[in-house]
């Protein structure tokens, strides 16, 4: 039995990952401010005898007198609305946050798992993305302090690996939707969802025509176990490079859910991506790992859980 802290556990990603992990027969600790996180997505886990929740904020030092096998970080909001509500914060996040839990990780000499993302490509001038693609990214635009602030942490951590051996992994994630997303969130899958429910607009900002790639968060969750089961040290793409149109995932949407909602369309936000397709060669090779789950197959599990939040 291995002794996990996953931080950010009571996220989408975060309680997923505690609940599946917890079922392979681990202790886990999972640690939440629940700035964004939501105690209800980890609930049925609090009694359970190998699962421990520390309510703390990671800008704050992280004292944990167990020993530790390995660490997985999820905390930061990931949704625009979330990150931008405070950029101070999701910037000392990124660098305050994830330089407290790598020394939690040199002292506990466990290995460490970061949750980057997609959004450090910024607006790509290539497609499909591949981690050796440096990004274009506005350094002072209004997403900056969630994509600066993951591209700096990933500067950490190789530092930290570098300077102090501390045995890291560095996953770029691409979008992922599944049960426990938070329907709140401002994401486009989750208010596609929400609107069709509810026989309201679907919004789509700008023509609808700039392109995302969808990956269902259980293939997400295998994925990055397997990195972390691995000996690589350096950023993987975990994504489905399926790519669609907003516009294409509205209609997909509609079908499914047999809505009367109707298309329309806002202004596109500043600095808003027009495209995201990861190229998942290293992660075929390195990893084994290929997403498994059709994106309709996905959606009709998504909109399921939604019905019973809703």
């Amino acid at each position: 039995m291995k002794t996990i802290v996953i931080t950010g556990g009571a996220g989408f990603i975060g309680s997923n990952m505690c609940e599946k992990l917890l079922n392979d027969g681990h202790k886990i600790i999972c640690v939440d401010n629940l700035l964004t996180g939501n105690i209800q997505n980890i609930e049925h886990l609090l009694n359970h005898p190998h699962f421990i929740f520390i309510n703390h904020d990671i800008i704050q030092p992280l004292e944990i007198n167990e020993d530790i096998d390995e660490i997985y970080n999820f905390a930061c909001p990931a949704s625009p609305p979330k990150y931008q509500k405070d950029p101070i914060q999701t910037l000392k996040i990124n660098f305050i946050g994830v330089m407290n839990l790598l020394e939690l990780a040199r002292n506990k000499n466990a290995k460490f798992l970061q949750s980057s993302t997609s959004e450090i490509y910024g607006e790509p001038e290539i497609t499909p993305q591949h981690e050796n693609y440096r990004g274009n990214v506005n350094t002072i635009g209004i997403r900056s302090c969630y994509d600066e602030g993951k591209r700096v942490a990933e500067t950490l951590i190789m530092e930290y690996h570098n300077q102090y051996n501390v045995n890291t992994r560095i996953v770029r994630i691409f979008n992922t939707y599944g049960p426990k997303m938070d329907k709140n969130d401002g994401r486009v899958v989750s208010n596609f969802i929400n609107q069709a429910l509810n026989n309201e607009d679907i919004t789509l900002y700008g023509n609808g025509e700039q392109t995302r790639s969808f990956c269902y968060i259980d293939d997400q969750i295998d994925g990055l176990i397997k990195l972390m089961n691995s000996d690589y040290i350096y950023p993987v793409n975990i994504g489905n490079p399926y790519e669609l149109t907003v516009k294409e995932l509205a209609s997909i949407i509609l079908q499914l859910t047999k809505s009367n909602s109707k298309i329309i369309y806002k202004d596109l936000p500043l600095d808003d991506p027009t495209n995201r397709k990861p190229d998942i060669t290293k992660a075929r090779n390195i990893l084994h790992w290929e997403p498994t789950y059709d994106l309709q197959e996905g959606l009709i599990k998504t909109i399921h859980y939604f019905t019973t939040i809703i």
